[in-house]
Formats: C-alpha cells, structure tokens, sequence
C-alpha cells in the first residue's frame, strides 16, 4: 500500500480505529493498546489546544520513553510539532535549544519540572494532563483544527550539534517522512506484523521513523528502556521473550555485543530485518551479527538528519570479506544522491568529492536560523534554469565501477559518534572560547576504537578530570572526549592554521 495522507496524525487516527485491541506500545510489562494510546494522546492534544495555536514547536522534556511516545502523538493530534529534547543533556544546552527555538509550550514531567521551571514558566506538567478529569467525547473533536493541515508542514524538530556551540534544529516535514515510509514499504513490505525493537533515543530521526511504522502499518513499539543499553545482556534478554522483526540500530552497541559473544544461547529467529546507519559498522562485526542472525536481512543505510533519516541503502546479499567495506549502495527511490568534485560537476567513476543530496525529502532548513540554512541548503549548481535546492552533506565519497556508492570521511570537523551526529568545533568552541580553560587545542576522531581525543596547547599538562568535569556542566557526555594529549606547539599550516591532518597521527600512538 502506499500510503496517500496529507497528514501523519490522520494517519494515526485511522490506524488506531481500524486496529483499536493491537498492541501499539510494550514498555518493561506495560502494554498499551491502539485504542488506548488514541484515548490518552487525545486528551493530551486537547490540553495543548487549549494554549497552543496549531503549527506551532512543543517541545518535551521526560524522562520515559512511553510517555514521550504518547506526548509526540498527543502533540500531533493537536496540529503542532514536536521536539524531544534530551534528558540527559546539561541544563545550560537545554536554556541555549530552547531559547533558539522558542517553543510555544514545553510538556514536562514532575521529576524534570525543577529544571525548566528555572529557564521558562511555559510549561505543563505531564502527570497533571493524564490525572485531570476529561471528557474523552470533548477530545476527540480536537480531530476538527487539523482540517487545513497540508504534508508540508513541520512534524518534528531534531537539534545536533552547530559549530559555536548553540545546537542546530533541523525542521522535518510530514511529506518527508510519509515519503521515506513509502519508500521503505516498497522495498521491505513492512506490515501490521512488524515488532520494533526500538533502542534509539527519542531525539534521534530513528526514532521518528519507527514512531511513523506503529502509526503507518499499525506495528507494534518494543520500547528499550535507557537503562537496558547499558546492560547489554538484560536488553537481549529482555528482546528474546518480545521476539521483535525489526531492528534499526547504530552500530554502536551492535560492535559491543559483537565483541563480548552476546548473541551466543539466544534465541532471534524472530528478527526478519535488521537496519544500521550512524556511523561506519566494521566488517568483522558485521560478520559476526550475519552468522548469529543467518535468516535475518541486513541492510546499511546512510544519510544526514538534513535528508530524513536516510538517502542510501545497500541489502548485503552476499558475504563480504573482513577487510571488504560495507558500501552505502544506492539512493533511496525520493533522493537523488551524487557526488560533486572540487569543480563542482559529477565526480567520475572512482573519484571523490562531496556527498550532495536532491529531493523532495530534504529538511525545510534550521529553525530561526537562516545563515546556516542558506550555507547548507543551496542551489543546485548542476542546473541553473529554476530554483532546486540539494544538500551538501560534508561527506566525502565516490562512485565506484558497480555503481555503488562509498563513503570514504568528512571534509570538515563533523563526525558521528555513538550515532549522535557531532561537531568537533564545538568541543573546541566549548573548551576555549567558553570554559577557557586552554587558550589553543584541537578534537580529532579515532574512527577504529570509537573514541573523541582533544590535543592542546599548554606550558604544564592538565589532568584529564580536569576537563571532563568542566565539559560535563556544558555537553552531553557523548561529546565528551576520553583522552587529552598536550602539546608545546601544536602543527600549522601554510596559512597558520592548526594542521588537522598532521595530528591524525597521534590517535594510533595514543
């Protein structure tokens, strides 16, 4: 089926009345049906009307991932969009996003209330919404404000990292997301079957997507407690007994299980499709993943938060060596990906350039930030007949002689780390510019043991606790580097600049 609505809350409604006993929701014991996830988002959505114009960011600050999910809905239901904001992000991140943003109402739950209470009053509290009395008759008109609605509109608003240290939010549309689900069920033939096991945090794109296969296909969300990952043979354990089909992962934890046997006396013959995207998945683990789960399909995909989830996808239908890399393979059937050189004209076969990306699935921009939007989002140089905008991704890559697509680095200072998409001019803008606690240093990214290492500038070395302390107050701690090297000097370039290429050395001595 494709899926023809305008609007993913009508999407939702009628999934909900057409599977109203299915389970939508199962989180530790907790089941929540279709029926009455629609009953309570309702009634939250009416909540939110009551202050709220249509068309406008709410934003979420919870700690639990199923009243996240039901506030996301109930958000939607009400003709607005949502931003999950991170719990586990500093306080002072959170004031700098939300003044960026200016959401019209946060949605708060009683354990994090102390914490936007200090930044804004706007707020409600989500146990005050779910113990009020409603009438659930009077919330269901609320179904009446999202008459005018079109696909154009915001859905959701992701924040990654930005360069000086405020956070970019990046606004996806409905229209993006009903394509990519469009896409991926022409491809995949994803139906009310499917059980997601759904490990990626609420402010990721993944998420969103998954969020988009309950209310599409009527699936059912496993929702992964925080707290599992960390624990990863209580997570698996816990799966075995839900039996999901689907995964969508980072690499990340998949590398981890990898290296610790943990797929060993578990039983996942349930699991029929397992997606990974983020970051680079190494082959010998992927190896490993392959011959616990020989029945499974594994697919690779890429693409920035800026193109809706993914642009590039590759099915490994065949073994692949360890030292083989896993490619990105084509375009998604809504993208169009190419590689430009430094010329700005196609690459030829087996030359690198620049990663760009045209499609009608490209994020509207950043929210209330047009300088950075213009930078990134811009005329397609191809062509100059009429206005088509491309992304340029930073991503270095080529097209080799089988046509696949393959990703070879960054151009500049952006990596992905732990899945979170991170810039490393903001650990240094954090470390110089505002903490200053160096007056010279530069990030850099070992790839291979997936670790952040900051090198400075310094008469006397610096303990490590030293900086993480600080660095805790002002960054998640996916952004904290794990090893600081000192310098005298650090090398320049021609232009007096660092010389980040010359420092890349270090990550295999350290």
């Amino acid at each position: 089926m494709i899926y023809r609505t305008t609007n993913i809350a009508d999407r939702f409604v009628e999934t909900a009345n057409l599977y109203q006993d299915k389970i939508a929701v199962i989180y530790n014991d907790e089941e929540i049906s279709f029926g009455e996830l629609k009953k309570i988002s309702n009634h939250i959505a009416w909540k939110i009307h009551q202050k709220v114009n249509t068309n406008s960011p709410v934003a979420v600050f919870i700690s639990s991932k199923v009243n996240v999910v039901i506030s996301n809905l109930g958000i939607l239901l009400s003709g607005n969009f949502f931003m999950n904001l991170d719990i586990g992000t500093p306080i002072d991140r959170i004031k700098q996003i939300i003044i960026q943003t200016n959401p019209a109402l946060i949605l708060v739950d009683k354990n994090n209330e102390s914490h936007i209470k200090c930044i804004t009053n706007n707020y409600l509290i989500y146990e005050d919404i779910i113990n009020s009395q409603g009438n659930y008759e009077e919330d269901s008109k609320i179904e009446k404000y999202r008459r005018n609605s079109v696909d154009s509109e915001p859905l959701c608003i992701i924040n990654t990292s930005g360069t000086t240290g405020v956070p970019k939010s990046v606004v996806l549309s409905h229209k993006s997301f009903i394509n990519f689900v469009n896409w991926a069920y022409s491809i995949y033939d994803f139906s009310y079957k499917e059980k997601i096991a759904s490990l990626s945090p609420v402010v990721f794109d993944i998420y969103v997507y998954e969020l988009c296969m309950m209310i599409f296909h009527g699936a059912t969300l496993i929702l992964i407690p925080g707290t599992m990952a960390i624990f990863p043979y209580k997570m698996l354990k816990y799966l075995e007994k839900q039996k999901p089909t689907f995964l969508f992962w980072v690499p990340t934890i998949m590398v981890n299980i990898a290296n610790r046997d943990m797929l060993s006396g578990f039983d996942f013959k349930s699991i029929r499709n397992v997606w990974f995207a983020g970051e680079v998945f190494p082959t010998p683990k992927y190896n490993y993943w392959h011959k616990m789960l020989p029945t499974a399909q594994f697919t690779n995909l890429y693409g920035p938060i800026e193109i809706t989830v993914d642009c590039t996808y590759y099915i490994i239908d065949h073994d692949i060596a360890d030292d083989e890399e896993i490619p990105l393979g084509y375009s998604c059937n809504d993208a169009d990906v190419f590689i430009l050189n430094d010329r700005d004209v196609i690459a030829d076969i087996n030359e690198e350039g620049e990663i760009c990306v045209r499609s009608s699935s490209l994020a509207m921009g950043y929210y209330n930030d047009e300088k950075n939007t213009l930078e990134r989002f811009v005329q397609n140089p191809l062509q100059h007949n009429y206005p088509e905008i491309i992304y340029r991704t930073g991503d270095i890559g080529l097209v080799n002689d089988r046509g696949l697509i393959m990703f070879k680095g960054r151009r500049d200072s952006l990596i992905k780390h732990m899945g979170y998409r991170i810039e490393l001019n903001e650990i240094e803008h954090i470390i110089i510019n505002v903490l200053q606690l160096v007056d010279n240093g530069c990030s850099i990214y070992d790839s291979d043991k997936k670790r952040i290492i900051f090198i400075y500038e310094a008469e006397c070395e610096i303990a490590p606790e030293i900086f993480k302390k600080q660095l805790l107050k002002k960054l998640p701690k996916y952004m904290i580097p794990t090893v600081y090297l000192r310098m005298s000097m650090l090398p320049r370039n021609t232009n007096g600049k660092i010389d980040r290429a010359k420092l890349k050395v270090y990550k295999d001595i350290m």
